[in-house]
């Protein structure tokens, strides 16, 4: 009964000790699922609807041009994403105060007291500042698939960039919606025109691991105090 039990708290450990690393792996299949390239169905054979012109889904007007409009087709995103912020503020007190009595000079009194006994002061002095600032730049192009357009004509985009270096893996992921009139006529937008957008940039490799905490140093980096 020991050796069945010891070996079932081996397997309980070896669960827990591997459940991570499958729940990663599963995060990243799903993540990269759905910013794979969006594939295009078979399209219907056309109806006869008419002598000369036949509406079908993959009708596009002259008018547009070459632009994209049509589920699977490519749009590039130019990345210009620049954000800064700076906060401060400061705070400077001062409070004094004092109070003193004159002893009687004469009579049994005069000996009881004397000028430093009846004499009190007090001063409050307090200071504090204090500042913060950030700032973001991305900048880069990225070249997507159009996954859904909605009745209104607003089109969802999403894509993914992979490249592996000689020292790791960078991946670049984004999402979000798009209007057929902000894309130009190269079929390219300003990431600043994407609504809802959602940009993961990662990577991994020897170079990531390099500039993140260990693992016993960020539990103690947790529970500290200080």
């Amino acid at each position: 009964m020991r050796i069945i039990s010891i070996s079932l708290a081996a397997l309980a450990l070896a669960s827990l000790a591997a459940s991570p690393a499958e729940a990663g792996k599963k995060k990243r299949d799903v993540e990269r699922e759905y910013y794979a390239p969006t594939v295009i169905a078979q399209p219907a054979a056309p109806q006869a609807n008419g002598s000369i012109f036949q509406v079908s889904t993959g009708y596009t007007p002259l008018t547009s041009g070459a632009r994209a409009g049509n589920v699977g087709d490519i749009i590039t995103i130019v990345l210009v994403e620049r954000t800064q912020a700076t906060k401060s503020n400061s705070a400077d007190t001062n409070r004094s105060g004092s109070i003193g009595l004159n002893p009687p000079t004469t009579g049994p009194l005069s000996k009881l007291f004397s000028a430093s006994d009846v004499a009190m002061s007090g001063q409050n002095t307090f200071t504090g500042k204090g500042a913060a600032t950030q700032s973001n730049a991305l900048n880069g192009e990225i070249t997507v698939t159009i996954a859904q357009v909605y009745p209104n004509g607003t089109m969802l985009v999403k894509g993914e960039k992979a490249l592996t270096l000689n020292r790791g893996d960078e991946f670049i992921q984004i999402s979000g919606l798009v209007r057929q009139a902000d894309i130009g006529p190269d079929n390219r937008i300003l990431s600043t025109r994407v609504a809802d957008a959602k940009i993961i940039y990662t990577g991994k490799g020897e170079i990531a691991r390099a500039s993140r905490q260990g693992w016993l140093q960020r539990f103690f980096s947790m529970i500290s105090p200080f």
